[in-house]
Parts: structure tokens; sequence; C-alpha cells
């Protein structure tokens, strides 16, 4: 895994402090590649381009970078692994083109694929994680490129007027900022989206003009054509749309087969690595099940990674413990202790180059850390929930909705007032000491913030207003953002054509195009990143995305419970009396740290005065919920973690 930058400008043949530049670019996210770095530029075209590695495939000189095609036509930097990039070199051979390789990079075989394909035919032939920048030497166009999915980031926008105009493209927003000229300001509806969602969703950033490019998308700009050109290659929306309970006629059983052919393919594909490799094993489902399949599939054992709370409701240590003795992996837990937990906190402003909110930040780069100090490589289980119907959502949404929508409105609200009359923290404890009276089905950890969530369910008017009130937290943005207006997303105002769909469906298509690359893939990306340490996500190759889509959706759904195909893969490999148990999630307690330790230093992020001074947030409706969530009237801690998360990132690199 790297890290890219670079530039296209046309005053850089007046300054000779390109290769600086770039340099200190590339310099701003040496973590995400502290092996090797390396820089080109060419002041008579306008381009820089730098690089920062982190050495995984051919850990020899071949593959250092910007690398150079064969022919000289094309120079390259790149973040990613191709995982089939040798089925590409068989295949330039089997079509009579003869190479004279100097390693085994995947780098090195992209570039081949380029002179001989062109640059989309190529990516399309590729199964991997990517996010590249190619400058052609001939049209003088430089093209940028990113995976179907969204496990890599890619930056970029132009900068500067007149003859300083520069476009600049990076793997986070630090790099770009590291050159001179950027000068871009706060991009307040933007922020909008961060309160609604706790992650700014693409093409948005937090910075004015400066874009994330969107998944499965390559994007040309010129200094003759300067307004960037973007062409679509792969589109998830379109794989749900058409292969939706279209493609796969066989049997249950059959799936079942066809899935964990797949899933194994790719756990071997992403098992191919010149170092130490491991994974991220919580217990559940997902990251049973690709530790299972790399267990079957491996010389020794594997090496897992858990993390572990003392505090109720939030621990599945126990549970992952459990699944690698039976597996028989090498398997190292650590139980963090608050403290250890909350010293990751002042670090998150600079790991997460724009603001960003999901209190599991936390514990993910916890784990990540624990396993950086045996391997430089892990796999994990993330997609698996948006693949296969696992979240609760969609499991309300078809026990509950179908039966609610057709009571009166007005009726569905009153009983959603009464359940918020207790407070989640009065819930949990009224109802847990009779828990164990529940049916299995019925027994939950955190009840009080399920029922808040209920009341939610409850008052919504319409499935797709139940959807978009599950994923947000606040609920009108612009009412307590000071001149921002929410901008149209996937989510609210874009929506994308998804005909066909049911509604369960349309939640799960919507999670893969945004809460999974906006949210998920940059969790796991800047927490890995920031100790120098490669994730890959196994359910993300795009043979396994297309075959979800493909199956019938009580191959996923069924008798009330999600995941269902998947389930069966791991049965065949972990016995179900080890996996079956309520969903938890990967979260820390944030609320009662707020009430606790860290209590003065949100006060001090969340003082009136200063909401004021630094004039983003209405301090009103933040000082209310503040006030509430101390004195265990409600559990705003999302809410709240959202404005703390702004103001701790602003306080770093606003000043």
């Amino acid at each position: 895994m790297c890290g890219i930058v670079g530039f296209l400008t046309a005053g850089m043949s007046k300054n000779a402090s390109s290769q600086v530049y770039v340099t200190a670019m590339a310099e701003s996210i040496k973590s995400r590649g502290p092996d090797d770095s390396g820089v080109w530029t060419d002041d008579e075209r306008g381009i820089a381009l730098g690089h920062r590695r982190l050495s995984i495939v051919d850990l020899s000189p071949a593959g250092h970078q910007p690398m150079e095609s064969r022919s000289g036509r094309y120079l390259m930097v790149y973040n990613g692994e191709i995982y089939n990039h040798m089925e590409c070199r068989a295949a330039l051979t089997a079509a009579g083109e003869t190479f004279s390789w100097r390693g085994h990079s995947d780098t090195e075989s992209l570039l081949a694929g380029f002179e001989v394909w062109g640059i989309q035919s190529t990516i399309e032939r590729c199964i991997g994680m990517f996010a590249f920048a190619v400058w052609d030497r001939q049209t003088r166009t430089l093209t940028l490129g990113r995976d179907r999915l969204g496990e890599k980031p890619l930056y970029y926008g132009w900068q500067g007027m007149g003859s300083l105009s520069t476009f600049l493209f990076g793997s986070e927003l630090k790099a770009l900022k590291a050159y001179p000229t950027f000068d871009a300001g706060i991009d307040r509806d933007a922020l909008c989206l961060l309160m609604r969602h706790s992650y700014i969703p693409a093409p948005y950033s937090i910075y004015q003009g400066i874009n994330k490019l969107e998944p499965g998308c390559l994007l040309s700009v010129s200094l003759a054509q300067p307004e960037p050109k973007i062409v679509r290659y792969w589109s998830a929306a379109s794989v749900a749309v058409y292969s939706c309970d279209a493609s796969f006629t066989g049997s249950p059983g059959q799936a079942v087969d066809r899935l964990e052919e797949l899933l194994k393919s790719a756990v071997q594909l992403q098992m191919a690595a010149d170092v130490p490799l491991g994974a991220f094993l919580s217990g559940g489902i997902d990251s049973s099940t690709v530790v299972a399949l790399m267990q079957t599939q491996a010389s020794r054992p594997v090496k897992t990674f858990t993390i572990g709370f003392n505090e109720k409701g939030y621990n599945e240590a126990a549970h992952a413990k459990a699944i690698a003795v039976y597996l028989g992996t090498d398997h190292t837990e650590l139980y963090v202790s608050p403290q250890q937990a909350l010293n990751v906190i002042p670090q998150l402003p600079s790991l997460y180059c724009e603001p960003f909110s999901d209190s599991s930040q936390i514990p993910t780069f916890l784990v990540s850390q624990l396993a950086r100090q045996q391997v430089t490589v892990s796999l994990s289980g993330d997609a698996g929930d948006e693949l296969f119907c696992g979240y609760n959502r969609y499991l309300l949404a078809d026990k509950l909705w179908k039966k609610l929508s057709v009571l009166p409105t007005s009726s569905r609200r009153l009983v959603a007032r009464g359940l918020t009359v207790l407070s989640p923290y009065q819930w949990d404890s009224l109802l847990s000491p009779i828990q164990g009276c529940f049916p299995k089905s019925l027994q939950q950890v955190n009840w009080g913030g399920k029922l808040h969530k209920a009341a939610g369910v409850l008052a919504a008017g319409s499935v797709n207003e139940l959807y978009l009130g599950l994923v947000s937290h606040w609920d009108d943005p612009a009412s307590v953002v000071i001149g921002g207006n929410e901008p149209p997303t996937l989510l609210a105002g874009n929506a994308p054509a998804l005909d066909g769909l049911d509604d369960i469906q349309r939640m799960m298509a919507l999670d893969t195009l945004t809460y999974l690359p906006d949210d998920i893939l940059v969790k796991v990306d800047r927490a890995g990143m920031g100790v120098s340490l490669e994730g890959r996500v196994p359910f993300l190759d795009h043979r396994v995305v297309e075959f979800a889509w493909s199956l019938p959706q009580n191959m996923k759904l069924r008798d009330g419970m999600g995941k269902w195909v998947l389930r069966q893969v791991l049965y065949r490999h972990v016995p179900k009396e080890l996996i079956e148990r309520p969903k938890m999630g990967f979260g820390v307690p944030i609320g009662d740290w707020l009430r606790g330790p860290l209590r003065d230093w949100a006060e001090n992020l969340l003082d009136e005065a200063r909401l004021r001074r630094e004039g983003y947030f209405q301090p009103a409706p933040i000082r209310q919920k503040w006030a509430e969530h101390l004195s265990n009237t409600r559990n705003w801690q999302y809410h709240l973690w959202d404005v703390l998360m702004f103001q701790a990132w602003l306080a770093e690199n606003e000043t």
C-alpha cells in the first residue's frame, strides 16, 4: 500500500521548486509508504508525480515509483494491489506481446497493459483495489483512476488563479494542503453532510473546490482541456439493478457452493504478499468466514487479531477467541483500557485528513496498531453486511415496517413519543435485569438505544424516510451549521435510479454506494495507513459483489435472519453455536466517556463563546444536547461526536 501525489500546472516552467513541492506533498503522507519514496517532474509540460511506498509485492528496487512504461509513453504513481496481475501478464504474452520484465510488481503489469490495451480496458480486466495517476507523454493528459468499490482514496481539484492555477491530486487532503498555493476554504455545505452522516460523501470534501474521485471512475485532465472529464467504467448501482434476482437460477445448495468457491478464490488472491500477513477477527459472521477460508488455504496458522473492552455491551473478544481456538489460528488479543482508547482521540484529526466522526474509528485504529506489531497486511470482513443483508436496519424494515405502515401515522408517532419518555440509560436499567426472561430472539445489547431507534421507525412516513432517518444523525443540519445548505447526494436529491429493487434491496444498494466507501472503507484505510498497515477486503472482489447481487433475496434474508447464504458457507467450517448471537457492532462507549473522562475535553470544544467566535455552528442546539447528555436525559453521543470531531479537526488544521 502506498500514497500518491502530484500536480499539473502551466506555471511550472517559471518555478524552480517543482521537485521541492511534490516532495513535500509526498512527505506529508509518509505513513502510507515508509519504505521508499520517489518523484518525477517535467517542467516543460507542467507535470509532477510523487510516491510513498509501503513494499508488499516485489520488495526490490524494481518496484520503485514513479514508474515508466516500456515505450516511455506512460509514467505512473499507483496505490493498491492488482491481485490477478500475473494473469494479465499471461494474457499479454498469449496475445503475442513480448516483455522483458524488470520485476514482478503489479505496477509494471499495469503499465504494460496500458500500452497494449489502453487504460480503461486494462482496468476492466483487473481484480483489485487501487488509486493511480498516469501521465501520457503523447497526449499530454493526466488520468486518475479509482477502484470499483472505493477501497483506496483519491482527492483532486484546481487551486490558484491565472498562471498560478494548478491541478492537485493526492491520496489524502494533507498532501494537497502541502502545496504552497493551496487556499481552499471550508465548505459549509459539506459540513452539513458531516452532521447528518458522520462522514462527507463523495464527490464532496471539507474544502471548497476539492473533490473525491468517485468509485469506479476514471478522470482525465490536461492544460488544453482543464475541465476534468469523468468516465464511469463500473457501477455498483448498475450491477444491483441488472443483476438483482436475475442471473442465478440454481438451487440454494448450488448458491452456497458457488459463493464458497468465489470467496475462496478472492481470499487466496488476497493472501499473496512478500511480507507477513494476518486478519482481523471480531468473531462475527463476516470476519470469521474470511479467517476460516484463509486457514483452509494456509500452510501454517493464520495470525488473527482482536481487541476487547471490559465495558458490557462492547466486547466481542471472547467470541473471537472461541472462533480462533476452533480454527487453530495464531491469535492475539488485547483488552483495551479506557485510557488506551482515550489516548487515540488526540491523533484522530491527523489520521483523518478531513473531519470524520464514526466513533468506531477508535477500535479500528487500535486493532490496526495491534496487528502492525506482527504483520504488514491484514484481511478483514468488511462489506458482508451490505452484500448479504446483515444490518439491523434491513431487518427492522423487513420485520416491522410492513406491519407498522398499515397503522395511521398519527398513532405511530404517539407511540414513538412514548418510547422516548425514558432515556436510553433508563430503559437499559429497567430491562437489563429481566432480559433473561425474554425469548432468545429478543435478547439484545443496548436496549435503550434500540428503542429510541425504533421510535424513529415508528415516526417515519415512508420507507425512504425511514431509511434516511436510520442513517442520519442531525435531521436538519442546516439549522445548526451557520451559512450551510445541505447539497444533493445519492441519499437525498440525487438518488440513483434503482428500478426493480424492493425496499430492502434499495437500502442495501444505497449503503454500498455511500456508507461503505465513504465511511467503512475510509475508516479502514486511514486507521491502517496511520500505522503503515495494508488492509484488504475479500468481499469486495467485484466477482463476489456481482454474484451476491445475482442471488434471490430469499437466499440472503430468510425467516427474519440476514446473511443466510453466507452463514451456510461459514457453517461448513465453524459450528453454528459459536456464531449465533445478537449483532453487536464495533464500537466504544463514547456516550459514557463524554460524561466521564472526556467531559473536560468536550466542554472546551463545545464552549459557547468558542462556538460563537469560530462561527461554524449555532451554539444553542449544541449546548442543549450537551446539557441533556450530561444529565442522562438523552443519549446524544453521535450528534455530539459529529460536532466534536469537526472542532478537534478545526483546531489542528485551521490554526
